[in-house]
């Protein structure tokens, strides 16, 4: 979608922008130290290549919900190679094809022209492209030299039982697909695989091709990932399935409540065809995030092999992820407190803003927190109508109720006389004493400015009925006055400071309503 758009904004044809986009990715991932992974692929084009499929898997621990392509060469020769490119994702073929061409160039100092030979949309959501990339592969010329040179020496015979206990998890299988020997490792957590066809055991997770006999052959570059398709049943040292009784033989600390998918084994490893047994073996590894699933799929620290990796990455791992785990939570603990702080000053600063705009108007303090000068914010209005009201006889009625009694009926009128504000879109300018100023056309213009002040006014009379004078019990009076004209609005003042008008039209209302 971003592509489209920046096609339909560019003027660019978006397979264009596509290609460009891949060239420019491939620069911007060595910002990050990616290209060094990339620059450690393969001495050669072809050997980059040739690995392309597996470089996705080297991202899995950084990435683990990364859904990778699958690529596949074949047809190599001096001039070049065809290359499969299989996607569960959509419209990005030109993408692979700028990346493709800058790689050569930045890596390997080769021009890669890519040619688009076919390209299929499968029913299953599955892209296949075949492209044909041409370029000088010199090193495919070296490799058919060396290979010629092989030596044949014999080499010291080995028996098969020593080579099934050295890799515990292979698998054998035939031309017709069946199953001929696995390795300890599977006889131990599987039973009666030998004899079963392997498609009906496995499922083939990587690379992204149908499981047949012909494409394991031609696939022998690429990194194979095989799930048992049914969960594992984890047998205690009785027989007896600890899934059935509760997961009594589990250690404490151990989850056995794990869904299906986590008792199902993963294998990763290299499928090889062994000419003289005319058979394919899988050597495989079992793929362990952590020990309770090693547990809850049946396998043990020395069912893996001693000769790889295997036994320290899921020690390390589990370590590690303890470490995390905690780090997690201690950023977790830190991440709650911050967001609470930043929840209570969220609340603060609405209220500082509430009381800021119920000082200076909203459009005119934007502007001051922005950096304005207050001087910069006076504003000439040609057409406002400004209101002044006062109580009538109110140094009278001061010098005979007390002073908390003059606050409580001044307060009782202005919180009157504010409801009305609100009702007729006027503004509050200030109130000093008994007096009681609003404005409309100012800060924001409007050519109703009169009749909303005439209403405002109206209002404020009818409103007086409900306030007593305290000192005789009688209603209280106000007087109103009301001009229309030109002012000039704007803060002053750099202490306590306020939105004030001035003008003649200022004087003369307040003259109305004193005269």
């Amino acid at each position: 979608k971003i592509a489209r758009a920046a096609s339909e904004v560019t003027g660019i044809d978006l397979p264009d922008l596509m290609d460009a986009f891949g060239v420019t990715f491939v620069s911007f991932v060595g910002q990050y130290g990616y290209d060094r992974i990339l620059r450690v692929l393969g001495r050669h084009v072809r050997d980059f290549l040739n690995g392309l499929d597996n470089l996705h898997e080297y991202l899995r621990f950084s990435y683990p919900k990364l859904q990778p392509p699958s690529f596949f060469c074949e047809e190599e020769s001096s001039m070049g190679l065809t290359l499969h490119y299989r996607s569960r994702r959509r419209g990005f073929v030109h993408y692979v094809k700028g990346q493709l061409r800058q790689v050569g160039f930045l890596f390997y100092q080769t021009e890669i022209n890519v040619e688009v030979l076919k390209e299929t949309d499968h029913a299953e959501g599955l892209t296949h492209v075949v492209f044909r990339l041409h370029f000088n592969n010199r090193a495919y010329k070296i490799n058919r030299h060396h290979l010629g040179n092989t030596c044949t020496d014999s080499l010291l015979p080995v028996r098969s039982d020593v080579f099934f206990e050295v890799f515990p998890f292979n698998v054998v299988f035939g031309e017709d697909m069946l199953i001929r020997r696995v390795g300890i490792g599977l006889q131990n957590i599987f039973e009666k695989l030998e004899g079963r066809q392997i498609e009906e055991s496995f499922t083939l997770n990587r690379p992204l091709v149908k499981f047949t006999w012909e494409n394991v052959l031609n696939h022998t570059n690429n990194l194979f990932e095989l799930v048992s398709r049914l969960p594992i049943e984890r047998t205690s040292l009785h027989g007896k399935s600890s899934m059935s009784d509760g997961g009594s033989d589990a250690p404490e600390g151990f989850n056995t409540l794990a869904n299906e998918n986590d008792r199902c084994l993963t294998l990763k490893g290299q499928m090889m065809f062994m000419e003289d047994w005319k058979s394919v073996i899988f050597i495989g590894t079992p793929i362990m995030e952590n020990l309770e699933q090693m547990f809850m799929t049946g396998l043990y620290i020395n069912d893996l092999s001693m000769h790889d990796s295997s036994r320290d990455l899921v020690l390390a791992g589990t370590q590690q992820s303890a470490e995390l785990k905690l780090a997690l939570d201690q950023e977790q603990q830190k991440s709650s407190k911050l967001e609470e702080s930043m929840r209570m000053l969220d609340v603060e600063m609405k209220k500082t803003d509430e009381l800021l705009y119920q000082m200076i108007p909203k459009a005119v303090a934007d502007r001051l927190r922005k950096g304005e000068a207050s001087v910069e914010t006076c504003e000439v209005f040609q057409e406002v109508t400004i209101l002044f009201s006062d109580v009538v006889g109110f140094t009278k009625i001061c010098s005979r109720i007390t002073p908390m009694q003059v606050v409580s009926m001044l307060n009782s009128m202005y919180t009157l006389f504010d409801q009305l504000t609100e009702k007729h879109n006027v503004y509050k300018v200030e109130t000093i004493g008994d007096a009681y100023m609003v404005v409309s056309g100012a800060p924001e213009k409007t050519r109703f400015h009169a009749h909303y002040v005439a209403d405002m006014a109206l209002d404020m009379l009818r409103s007086m009925k409900h306030l007593q004078d305290p000192s005789t019990g009688d209603t209280l009076q106000i007087r109103i006055g009301v001009h229309s004209g030109m002012v000039v609005a704007g803060v002053v003042g750099l202490k306590m400071p306020r939105w004030c008008l001035f003008g003649d039209t200022v004087n003369t209302a307040s003259r109305m309503e004193s005269s």
